[in-house]
């Protein structure tokens, strides 16, 4: 069936029950202005292609998700292969930015070479191009995730494929082993052959930060987004992930509040700080007037 845009009693209920929440909660939990409705899919996006029924708060929070925990309560980057300066995003850009969208320690684990001994490996068949095989990398990760990991996300400047009848992935996840996976290859313009501008890392920094919070909100067991114009979308090529916004709307920000726990007011103001030191004015910009909102003034 077609893809229909929620109504707002429909919003509302996603929402879920505010009434026992802190005011600033509650005001951040009110949508205001400052979110647009997701739009409508176009052939080939996501939601042209997968029927997704939507995740409400309560259904969230009614089916036991992930959260960190004293034992369970740090999440881990893991790099795989290089990193090489000006040509990838930095590793202390990806921490900053997973800590100051999940508000918890984060912490960078020893890279990792991206070797034929350690990982299967292959030739892209299309392009040419070096891939590592997901799956082999996930059960690395298992093997070697800390004790005190909330989840593990190995992330990688080499390209990925999950089986031999897949051309590419950009990434894979196994949430209830609390690992994944992600390569910002196919972020890179140059990827595709393309000169590299002057804004290339600006855009390259932009999309994998996007991707990091994208890939790690599933780990605390949130799904896509069918309700706002929301970083939880679903996205099926570049030009529809690239079209998301940067925030997490009033359903998933309920959601990511339920599993970690924060001071929404500390919550905006520790992303509004990362996202002008990051370079992004324009969300930079939206988390100041949300502050606003939020603060009533």
């Amino acid at each position: 069936m077609p893809f229909h845009i929620p109504d707002r009693k429909e919003i509302v209920r996603a929402i879920g029950n505010t009434s026992g929440l802190t005011l600033p909660l509650q005001r951040a939990l009110v949508p205001g202005d400052d979110f647009d409705p997701i739009p409508l899919p176009h052939p080939g996006d996501w939601l042209s292609i997968q029927q997704e029924p939507g995740q409400s708060f309560d259904e969230f929070a009614g089916a036991n998700p992930r959260r960190p925990d004293n034992r369970k309560r740090v999440l881990y980057l893991m790099p795989l292969g290089e990193f090489p300066e000006g040509s990838s995003p930095r590793l202390m850009l990806l921490k900053e930015c997973a800590e100051a969208y999940f508000m918890m320690e984060v912490k960078i684990l020893p890279s990792v070479k991206a070797e034929r001994s350690r990982f299967t490996t292959r030739s892209n068949p299309v392009t040419g191009n070096f891939q590592i095989l997901t799956l082999d990398v996930l059960s690395y990760l298992k093997k070697r995730s800390p004790a005190d990991a909330f989840c593990v996300l190995g992330v990688t400047m080499e390209d990925l494929y999950p089986g031999e009848d897949w051309n590419f992935v950009f990434g894979q996840a196994s949430p209830g082993s609390g690992v994944g996976v992600f390569s910002f290859a196919r972020y890179d313009p140059a990827f595709y052959g393309n000169g590299r501008e002057r804004d290339s890392l600006e855009l390259l920094n932009e999309r994998s930060c996007k991707v990091l919070v994208h890939e790690t909100a599933h780990m605390f067991s949130i799904s896509h987004c069918i309700y706002f114009h929301c970083l939880m979308n679903g996205s099926n090529h570049l030009a529809e992930s690239d079209a998301r916004p940067k925030h997490l709307c009033p359903v998933c920000l309920h959601k990511l509040h339920h599993a970690v726990g924060f001071d929404v007011v500390h919550y905006y103001q520790k992303l509004f700080y990362f996202s002008r030191s990051a370079g992004f004015d324009k969300e930079a910009r939206w988390l100041s007037r949300r502050l606003e909102h939020i603060l009533g003034s």
